[in-house]
């Protein structure tokens, strides 16, 4: 157990404490470590550099094994193990360009490691480069041997030669010098340098020029010559001899072997060592030079002649007549050539040809050539001939044309009337520039002219009746016999609408609660037409239907209060002009039925209020009875008094009058019965001044009358006098 715990506890220090090792019998530590350059980071060539390491160990008892490692840009450059303290130097002795870098150091000691930061050594300062060749004299075809030397540089060096200072080599090597062979560029004097350039990535170090060195280049004492036969005159058949050799001069000493080569313009004729000979017919349409090419190595020396050769008859040319034809038209091809040379043949000996051999067309004449155009495109050549001389024409396409077909007429979208649209002509076959002409009634109006497969003949016009649209023909034509004609214009016209009007079913004043409401909507113009109802507030429309009718309607069941308002519609055909209806108000009145319970119910309240009319009535009789006062009588004083209360109150008197009315005397069927029967009647006091027309005030009135007339003759005014009565109470 307790060795346990000493493991655990070891393990533990160790993570936590990194760079301290710890075992049994020593412990250290790397402090530090630090890398310098001695005498300087920036020094000159040939300066004695000293790279220390200088790193700080803490340690107990023991030796340690130290490591070091030098790193010159990331690249391990010298290593060493040390047993002691001492500082680890790395010697630079005479340094040198390539030795510029960024310089660390690595330490590991028991396998704990420790970088210093990295140091930059920079070393200024090449050497002059040094230039040495083979040979000061040469020939134009021998090589010059040069050697460029960079004296104690080390490291990859670019080497560059000039000549004349321009640059005509380079090449990378790690090494301090380059040997190479290169041709001189001419013949004369030519002076040879060089330079190098320590590449330290990444950046060049460049020397500067080298010492100049003169070479003389001499010109070999050999030259080609070329030889034509004949030499002049020479006409197109004429037999040519052409000789290529090399002329050598005397004291003249050639090192490389010698080639001969003998072209006609880019064409290579023929090639050998000392001499070369070509025999050919002369041809007045072969472009270029005859040249004799004499190679020795890199040296190439080239003689040049021009043969002119007289054309024995020029190239043909085709040509067709007419310059137009149409499919199985007659036609005419005609070859000929312009110009021949009388002087070597006559104008007999000069035949024509047609190719291909089966074009279908008939020899007329010498260069004529007659038939009927195919159906289709086809390439024509001629061939003039004379003397083995063959010449070619320029090919000939006849591209026979299509008669145009009958035209097609159509409308391209739609008519509208009064409006204006487009008319479309079109034939399916036809070639190429194709003339329309719109007709009204074979009178012309317009043409156009289609020049393009994608061109289309339009012709925009307006009509104000629909049958005008039948009156319109186009005709077609691309120069060839009689334009035909196409049938007359058939396309629908559609006329825009017109006179929309809304309908209301039933009758205005006849709409009441419960009925059905049909908003009927009509027009002019041509369908199918879209109708939409609208009531003011609403934004979207109640109903919208498509019919092929000029008319049709809305249906609102079951009206409420609730549908009453103002409504329009609207109707829109494929013209797109949107027109509108006079808006119309509808007022849902209450139903029957509701004003008949109305009705019913006030007849009861009136019922009842006349019934307690009465019975107040009856009421004020018992009491006026009961007070024995007569119509007949004295007003006592203090009606006066009421009377003037009355004129000051706002409200109405009232008033009563009995009066006793006779009863009828049947002896047969109704006994005799002696009494009154009174009857009340409310009088109203209006107040003084009031709208009423009578000249009497109001009062309480009593009439009794008795059953027997007799007594009221003798105790009333006669009654048949009408002015006795008393004055009708309103």
């Amino acid at each position: 157990m307790g060795l346990l715990l000493l493991l655990t506890s070891s393990l533990l220090f160790s993570y936590f404490y990194p760079g301290i090792v710890v075992d049994a019998q020593r412990s250290f530590t790397i402090q530090n470590i630090v890398l310098s350059i001695e005498p300087s980071t920036n020094v000159t060539r040939d300066t004695n550099v000293t790279v220390r390491c200088k790193a700080n160990v803490s340690s107990g008892t023991g030796v340690l094994s130290r490591e070091y490692t030098i790193y010159k840009d990331s690249k391990k450059v010298y290593t060493k193990t040390s047993s002691t303290s001492e500082d680890l130097l790395y010697p630079l002795p005479g340094a040198r360009v390539s030795n510029t870098g960024k310089y660390k150091c690595k330490i590991n000691i028991e396998g704990k490691e420790k970088t210093s930061e990295a140091t930059k050594l920079t070393v200024t300062g090449l050497s002059k480069p040094v230039l040495h060749i083979n040979n000061g004299v040469v020939n134009e075809e021998e090589e010059v041997t040069a050697r460029c030397t960079a004296p104690g540089e080390t490291g990859s060096i670019y080497f560059y030669f000039y000549e004349d200072s321009k640059e005509i080599r380079d090449n990378l090597v790690n090494s301090n010098q380059l040997e190479a062979k290169f041709p001189l560029s001419s013949i004369g004097i030519h002076k040879l340098s060089c330079n190098y350039a320590v590449l330290i990535m990444p950046d060049s170090f460049k020397s500067e020029k080298s010492n100049s060195i003169t070479v003389s280049v001499k010109e070999l004492s050999i030259t080609p010559v070329l030889e034509i036969l004949p030499q002049s005159k020479v006409y197109e058949g004429d037999q040519l001899s052409i000789l290529c050799t090399i002329r050598t001069f005397l004291n003249s000493s050639v090192s490389s072997p010698a080639d001969l080569y003998l072209s006609h313009g880019i064409k290579l004729l023929s090639s050998g060592k000392t001499k070369v000979n070509h025999s050919m017919v002369a041809l007045a349409q072969d472009p270029g030079d005859f040249e004799c090419r004499l190679e020795i190595g890199n040296v190439a020396k080239v003689t040049k002649k021009m043969v002119t050769v007289t054309e024995l008859f020029s190239v043909p040319t085709l040509t067709m007549s007419p310059a137009e034809v149409f499919q199985k038209d007659y036609m005419t091809l005609t070859c000929r050539s312009e110009n021949y040379a009388s002087e070597r043949i006559p104008m007999e000996e000069l035949s024509y040809t047609l190719e291909p051999p089966d074009s279908h067309l008939t020899p007329m004449k010498p260069g004529v050539f007659s038939g009927r155009a195919l159906q289709y495109d086809f390439n024509y050549t001629c061939v003039a001939q004379a003397k083995g001389i063959m010449k070619h024409s320029d090919t000939l396409t006849v591209y026979p044309k299509v008669s145009v077909s009958i035209p097609k007429i159509s409308v391209v979208g739609k008519a509208v009337l009064g409006q204006p649209f487009n008319i479309l002509c079109q034939s399916d076959t036809g070639s190429f520039p194709i003339n329309y002409t719109l007709l009204w009634d074979y009178d012309k109006l317009s043409t156009t002219t289609v020049k393009l497969p994608l061109q289309e003949a339009l012709f925009t016009v307006t009509i104000s009746r629909p049958e005008e649209i039948n009156k319109y023909m186009c005709e077609a034509t691309n120069k060839h016999r009689e334009a035909p004609l196409s049938k007359r214009l058939n396309a629908a016209v559609i006329v825009p609408l017109t006179d929309t009007t809304l309908t209301v079913l039933p009758n205005l004043t006849e709409i009441s609660e419960g009925d059905d409401l049909y908003l009927i909507c009509g027009t002019k113009g041509s369908p199918p037409v879209t109708f939409k109802w609208y009531r003011d507030g609403d934004k979207q429309p109640l109903f919208t239907t498509t019919t092929n009718k000029n008319n049709t309607h809305h249906q609102v069941s079951q009206l409420s209060k609730e549908h009453s308002g103002t409504y329009y519609c609207e109707a829109v055909n494929q013209a797109n002009n949107v027109v509108r209806s006079e808006k119309v108000t509808v007022e849902v009145r209450m139903a029957l039925w509701k004003k008949a319970v109305i009705g019913g119910v006030g007849l009861v309240v009136v019922s009842l209020l006349v019934l307690a009319c009465v019975l107040y009535c009856k009421s004020k009789r018992v009491r006026v009875v009961r007070a024995a006062v007569s119509v007949w009588s004295e007003r006592p004083p203090e009606a006066a008094n009421d009377e003037e209360s009355s004129v000051l109150s706002s409200e109405p008197d009232v008033e009563y009058t009995e009066v006793v009315h006779p009863q009828p005397v049947d002896t047969v069927r109704v006994p005799l019965r002696k009494g009154t029967d009174t009857v009340y009647s409310e009088l109203k006091n209006l107040p003084h001044g009031a709208a009423d027309h009578h000249d009497y005030q109001g009062s309480v009135e009593y009439a009794e009358l008795n059953g027997d007339r007799p007594e009221i003759s003798h105790h009333l005014p006669e009654a048949n006098n009408p002015q006795d009565l008393p004055v009708p109470v309103d």
